[in-house]
């Protein structure tokens, strides 16, 4: 998903957006293409989190849009009190940036895991989360997040992802998206590169739903997209503790409607253990 964000990138970058991008030394062989064409609209900070998003923040307040690319673990525990401070508490447009998400640079252990981050990002009272799970709906991530500056935290799979029809999707906040028609009333809803393990838990063919973009301020948005449900199981490679589906659990106890809620997440044994993405999902990923 790296390339098609930095694609996309350069693709509203040329009808005339501000768009700015930080990194701190990594992105190599990722962000070229933007580099070539916009050098004096990207920033290497080096190794110092807190100062790239110092940085971040304050270009984003000259009126410009920047995106903090890092991978997860760099651009959000690293810098959390920055991230609080100065780009969430002034309600700038940064957009940050997090690549490998769940265990998708496992092999590194578990200091690059990305299995805390939703829990961290959607405290923040002004951030907004967005998490595609797959092509399509990255691009139409991005072409809203550029139309509605604000904080907000976009997390990628850390490989590209193969997609075989292209659909462009009209994406909002809080509004689900369906992959998979079944059963009209029990729903399997996912967030992130998971969609492919939601197919395999689906043994009572349900219906499959997506929701990129969620966080703090849409709970009514989403509430009012899932409640029509009777039973709904979510599928995310996060950890349960203020993950995906705690954060669907909240939206529900606005409603008076009684929803079945399931939620399949990544087992917090994880942590004790090093190995590929495929392995470790395997072993300690949402199940059946």
């Amino acid at each position: 998903m790296r390339k098609l964000f930095i694609e996309n990138l350069v693709k509203l970058n040329k009808r005339g957006k501000n768009i700015y991008i930080v990194i701190n030394d990594l992105g190599y062989n990722v962000v070229e293409p933007f580099s070539k064409i916009f050098p004096k609209r990207i920033f290497n900070a080096g190794v110092s989190e807190q100062n790239m998003m110092g940085m971040s923040a304050g270009i984003a307040s000259e009126k410009v849009q920047v995106f903090v690319y890092s991978i997860a673990n760099f651009s959000t525990f690293r810098c959390a009190e920055q991230i609080r401070n100065d780009v969430d508490y002034h309600n700038l447009p940064v957009t940050i940036v997090s690549v490998g998400s769940g265990l998708g640079y496992g092999n590194l252990g578990y200091t690059h895991h990305a299995i805390q981050d939703y829990a961290l990002m959607r405290s923040f009272p002004n951030m907004l989360i967005i998490s595609p799970g797959n092509n399509d709906e990255l691009s139409s991530s991005l072409r809203y997040i550029v139309k509605n500056p604000q904080p907000s935290y976009l997390r990628l799979d850390k490989d590209e992802i193969f997609q075989k029809n292209k659909r462009k999707i009209s994406i909002k906040p809080g509004k689900i998206i369906k992959l998979y028609s079944g059963n009209k009333k029990k729903i399997i809803l996912t967030t992130g590169n998971v969609q492919e393990i939601a197919k395999k838990i689906n043994t009572k063919n349900y219906s499959i739903y997506s929701l990129p973009i969620w966080g703090k301020k849409t709970k009514n948005e989403t509430l009012n997209s899932i409640k029509k449900f009777n039973e709904i199981i979510t599928v995310e490679d996060h950890f349960h503790d203020g993950g995906f589906g705690s954060w669907i659990n909240e939206c529900l106890k606005k409603s008076n409607k009684k929803v079945n809620v399931c939620n399949k997440y990544i087992s917090d044994k994880v942590i004790s253990y090093v190995g590929s993405k495929k392995y470790l999902m395997k072993k300690f990923g949402p199940k059946r």
